[in-house]
């Protein structure tokens, strides 16, 4: 190598080569020192003009070098490279020519311990910090709806940290969460949009805290690439997606539109998210202090499906007797100094290293789907005809359950509450006897084709299915749920 180019013996600073700095400004916010600021004279060569460097002060951390967008503009310089500029850089004008020069300069990544040594103190083992649950004496019920509901059980989960973007019919959430959380010592953000919202929960799941926020399905849709990140990062959140009708903007009218989404379509590769579906505003409170018990339990995002008429409808909801005060998890990057050596992730470039990693979370997938899958089930010991049905269409389901036993049909509604995992282990033993499924939902068979998927891949052929279906913001209603039962039966005969 070329004496002209040996390394730096101390810590390296900040090199800027002119010709390649547009004079953005990004390094001088970065600098807490002040060491750069910004140019008065143009360089001739560009016409622009650049930023200068005063390194007096600096400390050589690099994020100036880390905020340049020119790949040879400003960066950490570990050989001299001003010998280089004096006798080499004449003619260098293009990326090319800058890539050459650098081969020519031999440039090593050096580790800091050799230049340095090594740490005087190293961090110890990373300790959890233990979740609290405090006495909570509340002995009146409250008539909330359900965005409400869902807000109430947040915070009583220990919740301090909402981010959203207002979308109809799931605002209300947000705007109670905006006027309680300041009142907690707790943050309510309004995001520029749903993208900047999901990565906003992906700091705050990496530092360990309890967050969550409200939606609809367009907004929703907007954060999958978010969410698939989490996955990958393994970091806990609750997504409250209350549901409207599609495709595109459609309306602010309920739909059971999103259950294919959240349960096979949550961003690209090999993502997974328990999706629960509640059906009364108290659900709305119980479910969603489960979801952020699951969030943790296993460093996943969990998704709860409402939808339009839930989050707006209003009912009896009866509050626990303790909340939660949160702790800190052991693996989170919280940055203190019992928790400074975790570091969270959702790259893996080595194909190897990404296998490895997939594996780790289907393993993880197959314990949530072994341990978590819930349903409610009405009259169905002794069911012939087993009516299917989530959210809001399944109140309706209960009712023409009910109306069908009056008139001395054996009909039992089987309400699935997750959706993925879809409760199939509970579905199985009722299907001995009964003769025929009727779906009920307000979507083009997404709930029936989570029904047939699970069924298949336990090898159980299911007995006739019919449906009763609605879009748009129409859903079923009892009657006509009654009436399709009761055709099947004289079919049947």
């Amino acid at each position: 190598m070329d004496p002209k180019v040996a390394k730096l013996k101390e810590k390296p600073k900040p090199f800027l080569f002119p010709e390649f700095c547009k004079g953005c400004g990004r390094c001088i916010g970065s600098c807490r020192f002040g060491c750069i600021t910004e140019g008065t004279e143009i360089n001739p060569e560009t016409g622009l003009i650049p930023v200068v460097l005063d390194l007096e002060k600096c400390s050589g951390c690099g994020l100036c070098a880390s905020a340049c967008p020119e790949p040879f503009g400003l960066f950490m310089r570990v050989v001299d490279v001003e010998e280089i500029a004096k006798e080499d850089l004449e003619g260098v004008h293009t990326f090319q020519e800058m890539v050459e020069l650098f081969d020519k300069a031999d440039f090593e990544l050096t580790d800091p311990s050799e230049l340095f040594g090594p740490r005087e103190t190293e961090a110890p083992e990373p300790e959890p910090i233990p979740d609290q649950w405090i006495p909570f004496s509340h002995d009146e019920p409250l008539v909330l709806k359900g965005n409400y509901a869902s807000a109430v059980g947040a915070i009583l989960a220990g919740c301090r940290h909402v981010y959203g973007y207002p979308i109809t019919p799931s605002t209300e959430g947000a705007e109670l969460m905006a006027k309680l959380q300041p009142l907690m010592d707790g943050v309510f953000f309004q995001a520029v949009s749903e993208v900047a919202t999901v990565n906003m929960m992906y700091g705050t799941g990496g530092a360990g805290l309890p967050c969550m926020t409200f939606t609809s399905s367009p907004g929703f849709s907007l954060m999958l690439e978010g969410i698939s990140y989490m996955v990958g990062a393994e970091l806990p959140a609750v997504f409250v997606n209350i549901m409207r009708g599609g495709p595109g903007l459609g309306n602010i009218g309920p739909e059971q539109a999103d259950l294919k989404l959240a349960c096979r379509g949550l961003g690209h590769g090999n993502s997974h998210a328990i999706v629960i579906t509640p059906s009364t505003p108290q659900e709305m409170l119980d479910l969603t202090m489960l979801a952020f018990e699951l969030a943790f339990k296993y460093r996943n995002p969990v998704i709860i499906l409402g939808d339009g008429y839930l989050g707006q409808m209003t009912g009896r909801v009866n509050l626990p007797d303790k909340m939660k005060k949160p702790g800190i998890p052991e693996w989170a990057v919280y940055g203190d100094l019992s928790h400074r050596r975790n570091l969270i992730c959702s790259i893996a470039l080595s194909e190897a290293d990404l296998e490895r990693h997939n594996i780790h979370l289907n393993a993880k997938y197959a314990e949530m789907a072994a341990n978590e899958q819930r349903a409610d089930l009405f009259h169905t010991d002794d069911a012939d005809v087993l009516v299917v049905a989530a959210t809001t269409p399944a109140r309706m389901a209960k009712g023409a359950v009910q109306e069908l036993r009056n008139q001395g049909i054996k009909a039992g509604l089987f309400r699935p509450i997750t959706v993925w995992p879809f409760p199939v282990d509970l579905l199985k033993p009722l299907l001995e006897g009964a003769r025929r499924i009727v779906m009920v939902e307000a979507s083009n068979g997404q709930l029936e084709d989570e029904l047939r998927l699970a069924l298949s891949k336990e090898g159980v052929h299911p007995p006739p299915i019919q449906h009763v279906r609605h879009f748009g913001g129409v859903l079923p209603q009892q009657e006509e749920i009654v009436e399709a039962v009761r055709k099947g039966e004289e079919a049947a005969k």
